[in-house]
Parts: C-alpha cells; structure tokens; sequence
C-alpha cells in the first residue's frame, strides 16, 4: 500500500486569500514560468469558479469546470502542459479530468496516451497501486498487457494537486511498470495542504497555484 494520504475532494482547501503564478520543483520539470505560462495563469484566474462552504463549511471549492469549457481556457491550459511534457513518449492522465487534458496534450504531441484508471475499471490483467485517503483506500491501475511502459518516458498530468496521495500512487505505479515518470504537471495546486513535498523528487509544475 502506498503511504501517500489524500484528503476529501480534490479541489477542496481550507478558506485562503492570495495566489501566485507557475510553480516548478526539481529538476526536468520543464521550462521555468514565462510570459507565457504567466498568461495561463491569468486565464485560469478569469474562468475558475470559487464556491464558498463547500463540499462543507469553512471550505473554498475551487470549480475548474468552467476553465475547460471554455474554448480559449482550454487551449490556453492545454498547450502550456504541452510545451512542459514535450520531448516525451507518452502522457498519463489521471482519472478522471487528467483524461481531458492528457487527451488534447497527446493530440498536440502527436503522441499517445496512458489513462491511469480507478481500481475495478479495466479489464485483467492489470497493475495496480492502492494508497490511503481520509476514510479509506483507493486503487488506481494501468494495464498490464497490452500497452508497453517499459523504458518509457512519461510525463503524468492531472488538474488538481492538493496533498499529493493520488500523484503520488500514480507515480509508484508507472515506475513499478518499469516507466521512466520525468514529472507531473497540473492545472490547479492548493499549497496549503503539502502535495508537493509528498512528491519529492519528482519534478512537478503547477499552472496556477493558490
């Protein structure tokens, strides 16, 4: 089992002010923050819902539903990770909003795309890293046929980093498949919770973080 604890939703943080451009960590993340990636952070504060007290109260809920429906938010969001993942030879997109934007990444790429899936949802055989949350356990798995990760690159996408425990399983089960994670990027990172020490040493972008 994995050591990584992941609490309640994703987008949920304690009620905080204040907000900062593209963080990176490590080394191999990608190019530093730019005009460019400084301009993403600019779309995604226009277009990010914030919904006070919930999912209860004292919780500021960051809502990036409205930053993907948009048309220039997504194209803004998607081609800033491209430009950080290029040089790959595959994205992973964590279940489930890691699918969109690792989709439209692997699109620009011209290459291909690893979904790492929640436990129960593929078809065996499967490779499968189980980690702790609050109240619980999750699963996430890839498959284990079928698709080579072997000696692969992989550069690992989500929207969200909050206190790492999902990154983090995802990053164990891709090396476990014998990949070669190069880094995470995300859309959103709520700092306040400590996601990104969990993940040390792994290389890890944030496009937007508050």
């Amino acid at each position: 089992m994995g050591g990584g604890l992941e609490h309640g939703p994703l987008e949920a943080e304690p009620v905080s002010t204040g907000a900062g451009p593209p963080a990176t960590s490590g080394t191999g993340a990608g190019p530093p923050a730019t005009s460019g990636t400084a301009g993403v952070a600019q779309v995604i504060a226009s277009l990010l819902r914030e919904v006070p007290d919930f999912p209860e109260p004292g919780i500021q809920f960051k809502d990036l539903t409205p930053v993907l429906a948009d048309a220039r938010g997504l194209a803004e969001v998607s081609g800033a990770i491209a430009d950080i993942a290029r040089g790959v030879d595959l994205v992973a997109g964590v279940d489930a909003r890691g699918f969109l934007l690792g989709g439209a990444v692997a699109v620009t790429l011209g290459i291909g795309l690893i979904a790492v899936r929640k436990g129960g949802k593929l078809p065996p055989p499967v490779l499968s890293e189980t980690y702790r949350l609050e109240y619980g356990t999750a699963t996430l798995e890839v498959p284990a046929d079928g698709v080579e990760l072997a000696g692969r690159s992989i550069m690992v996408i989500d929207d969200v980093l909050a206190t790492g425990g999902t990154l983090a399983a995802t990053n164990r089960l891709l090396t476990a498949a014998g990949a070669r994670v190069t880094g995470a990027v995300v859309m959103l990172e709520l700092a306040a919770l400590g996601g990104r020490a969990v993940l040390e040493p792994l290389p890890v972008t944030s496009l937007y973080t508050v």
